[in-house]
């Protein structure tokens, strides 16, 4: 795969590598070295080193920067430089104990250690001061292929951190990749360590999957491998939910996409537009040719109010996505015309 290190990306090496040093063992890493792959610009610089913490600081220091502490034991310090912030951690391995998702963090000199260590292939990448890639996870080609795949035996990796199922989602949502076999029937069994997640995490994850440009496709995810039904329970329902009307051609869950995808990528607008029909299992009623919905705005505004409780929404966010959702049915709604185009 070929690859292109901007002049940017080399002055930022250039410049850590003279403040640490040649027996640093310096690598860029992570996702600025995936980013460079896409052709993308590295928004976040992070790099690692085989220095410890302490000795690592006194070089940054020593090159007159101000350091920031606050992730120093767990290896990483950060600081500026020149208006770009930069992070340095330590190469680390992580042990985690049976139930937690809270790893003993080790320091190693070892690079591969450090990069067997994290989530998705297209993360195990390392850029050396060089500018030669380090990949012993075949993160390129899988970026080449469009695939996410698990570093490793992918059931290890969401168990140690089960929020990686999310953050797998949110690649897919970003990128417009798909998710590799093994790593999809992984997280179809082990989703319900979903339920072990803080709720603001979920809620933070399921954010930056709304707003991918290919945010459909990460959501049906979702939807495709259960993981809904741990994450954000009350959206699970929707999905194969056949609304038995004449006037819709989907069924709940595509409906609720589809209407998704036509409103602006604007967070509180997406949610609100993934959950403007969330009421119609709750009120549906039979007749003879069809099923009917009355009130269902009525009631998805009171699940907006459960749902943000769930993933403890601020206050505003759960005024304005619950006024779209109870009034999305009106003329004026920002929310009529993808809901009309959606049928």
């Amino acid at each position: 795969m070929d690859m292109t290190v901007p002049n940017e990306t080399k002055q930022y090496i250039d410049a850590v590598s003279d403040m640490l040093g040649a027996d640093s063992q310096l690598v860029l890493v992570g996702g600025s070295v995936r980013d460079i792959l896409l052709g993308r610009k590295p928004k976040d610089y992070d790099f690692a080193t085989a220095l410890i913490p302490d000795e690592a600081e006194r070089r940054v220091r020593a090159a007159g920067k101000r350091v920031y502490t606050v992730g120093k034991r767990f290896g990483t310090i950060g600081f500026k430089l020149d208006g770009q912030f930069i992070e340095l951690t330590t190469f680390r391995k992580e042990l985690y104990s049976p139930g937690s998702r809270k790893p003993a963090v080790t320091f190693t000199s070892d690079l591969h250690e450090d990069l067997a260590r994290r989530d998705f292939t297209m993360n195990a990448l390392a850029l050396d001061t060089a500018y030669r890639l380090i990949d012993p996870y075949d993160g390129a080609a899988d970026i080449q292929a469009g695939l996410v795949r698990a570093v490793g035996k992918p059931a290890d990796r969401f168990t140690e951190d089960p929020l990686r199922m999310l953050r797998m989602a949110r690649f897919v949502a970003r990128y417009g990749f798909v998710v590799e076999e093994a790593t999809a029937a992984a997280a179809a069994k082990e989703g319900y360590l979903l339920t072990k997640i803080s709720p603001e995490r979920i809620s933070a994850e399921m954010d930056g999957i709304l707003v991918g440009d290919f945010a459909v496709q990460g959501l049906a995810l979702l939807g495709e491998l259960g993981l809904l039904s741990y994450a954000v329970p009350l959206l699970a329902v929707q999905v194969g939910y056949d609304q038995n009307s004449p006037w819709h051609r989907y069924e709940l869950w595509e409906h609720s996409l589809k209407t998704m995808a036509a409103v602006p990528a604007e967070v509180e607008l997406r949610w609100a537009a993934l959950l403007h029909d969330i009421g119609k299992p709750f009120v549906r009623q039979e007749k003879p040719d069809r099923s009917s919905y009355v009130h269902h705005d009525r009631v998805g505004a009171l699940l907006v109010d459960m749902i943000a409780h769930h993933l403890r929404w601020s206050k505003e966010r759960q005024l304005v996505v619950r006024a779209l959702v109870r009034g999305h049915m009106d003329d004026a709604s920002p929310l009529r015309a993808a809901d009309n185009a959606a049928k």
